[in-house]
C-alpha cells in the first residue's frame, strides 16, 4: 500500500539555477491541499510553473472549466505547511530565501538541524536578505518559524502522520573542519512506511569522520518491507578524482556505499536467524562477506539519484548518463536493487 506521493520540483546539483534541489510530499491518502511538506527547497516558484505548463494535472485532474488563475504555483506553495532542509548550500534553500516574502497560507515551520538553522539565519540577516524567519512561535509579523531537529535517534512529529528521524553525514570540509549535512528517514506513521532521503553527503571512503555506515546500519533491519526507497545524490561522472569530489559521490562511491548497504542487510539477516536459534551454516567476519552472500540483497529497493551537475556538454540529461554509469558499475555485484534517476518534474509513488 503507498504512503507517500512525491513531486520533483527540481533534483539538480547546479550550477543550473533552474533545476536544483527540490520536492514537494504529502501522505498518499491526502489531498495537496490538505497540506504539503517542501522537501528541499533550492527550486521552487519558478520551475514549478514550468512543470504545471507542461503537466496542468500534476496535482491531480482539474475540472476543464476551471479558471487556470486559481490554481498557480503560487497556490502549491501555499499550502506547504513545513520546509525540511538537509543542510543551508544555496541550491538547497534559494526558493525559500527568495520567494521568503510572498509564500501565503498558514505560517510555516523550518525544520533542520541546528547548524543548519543557524546558517539560514545568517541569511535571513536582514543583510544579505530581509530578517523573515524566527525562533518565536508567537510572533505575529514573520510567517517563517525556525523549528531545530536533532540526531538523538528520535522520530519527529512535523506534519499531520508524517515523523522524521535526522542523521548526521558527512559533506566534506570547510575552513571550520569537517562540514555536517544530514539525511531523513521520513516515516508515515499509520503504515510505518519510510523512505530514506540523502542530503549532500561524501563517501565514507574519503571522509575524515566517516558518517555513512551508521546510516546504513539504521536503514538495514528496515529493508525491504518497511524501507524500500532511497534517494541519493550522485553528483559527477565516473573519473573524478577524489581530491575534487568536493564532499560529493560519483558513480564507483555509491556504488560502494550501496554495496556496504547490503553487508549490512546480510549481517542483520544472519543475525536475526541465529537469535530465532536456527545457525547460519558458517559464521562469517564483517570483512570476509563474499560477493555471492550479497546477491539479492537489496531485492525490492528502489534508489533514485539525484543532484547532478551539469556540464553543459552532454546530449542527453547528465542525470541519465551518470545513472546510466552508476548501473553498469553496479551490475556485476547483482545485489538486486533497482536504480532510478528522479527527473524534474516526476511524481514517485512511495
Amino acid at each position: 500500500m503507498p504512503a507517500f506521493d512525491l513531486i520533483v520540483v527540481g533534483s539538480g546539483g547546479g550550477p543550473d539555477e533552474t533545476n536544483l534541489s527540490g520536492y514537494l510530499l504529502k501522505p498518499c491518502d491526502a489531498a495537496w491541499n490538505d497540506g504539503i511538506i517542501a522537501l528541499e527547497a533550492g527550486s521552487g516558484l519558478g520551475a514549478l510553473r514550468h512543470i504545471m505548463k507542461r503537466d496542468p494535472n500534476i496535482f491531480g485532474e482539474r475540472p476543464p472549466d476551471a479558471d487556470p488563475a486559481s490554481f498557480t504555483p503560487l497556490t502549491v506553495y501555499s499550502n506547504v505547511k513545513c520546509f525540511l532542509l538537509t543542510h543551508a548550500h544555496l541550491d538547497h534553500i534559494g526558493s525559500l530565501v527568495m520567494a521568503a516574502g510572498t509564500l501565503g497560507g498558514v505560517r510555516k515551520r523550518i525544520y533542520g538541524s541546528p547548524q543548519t538553522l543557524r546558517d539560514l539565519e545568517s541569511v535571513f540577516s536582514g543583510r544579505v536578505w530581509p530578517k523573515l524567519a524566527t525562533y518565536d512561535e508567537n510572533d505575529p509579523l514573520l510567517r517563517l518559524v525556525y523549528h531545530a531537529i536533532h540526531a538523538d535517534g528520535k522520530y519527529n512529529v512535523v506534519f499531520p502522520n508524517i515523523s522524521v528521524r535526522m542523521m548526521t553525514i558527512s559533506h566534506g570540509m570547510n575552513d571550520c573542519g569537517s562540514y555536517d549535512g544530514s539525511c531523513f528517514f521520513v516515516r508515515h506513521d499509520p503504515s510505518e512506511h519510510e523512505f530514506l532521503f540523502f542530503g549532500d553527503v561524501e563517501p565514507d571512503s574519503v571522509a575524515v569522520k566517516p558518517k555513512n555506515i551508521a546510516v546504513w546500519r539504521t536503514a538495514a533491519p528496515k529493508i525491504p518491507h518497511i524501507l524500500s526507497t532511497i534517494f541519493i545524490e550522485c553528483s559527477y561522472q565516473s573519473g573524478r578524482p577524489d581530491g575534487e569530489l568536493w564532499g560529493h559521490l560519483s558513480p564507483a562511491h555509491l556504488v560502494q556505499e550501496l554495496v556496504t548497504l547490503a553487508t549490512e542487510v546480510v549481517m542483520t539477516r544472519k543475525a536475526s536467524t541465529s537469535r530465532s536459534g536456527l545457525r547460519p551454516r558458517k559464521k562469517q567476519r564483517k570483512n570476509a562477506m563474499s560477493p555471492e552472500a550479497l546477491h539479492g540483497a537489496l531485492e525490492g529497493v528502489k534508489v533514485y539519484i539525484m543532484h547532478c551537475k551539469e556540464q553543459f556538454s552532454t546530449e542527453r540529461p547528465i542525470n541519465h548518463v551518470i545513472g546510466d554509469q552508476c548501473r553498469e558499475l553496479l551490475a556485476p555485484h547483482q545485489l538486486g536493487v533497482e536504480l532510478l534517476t528522479a527527473d524534474q518534474g516526476m511524481k514517485i509513488v512511495i
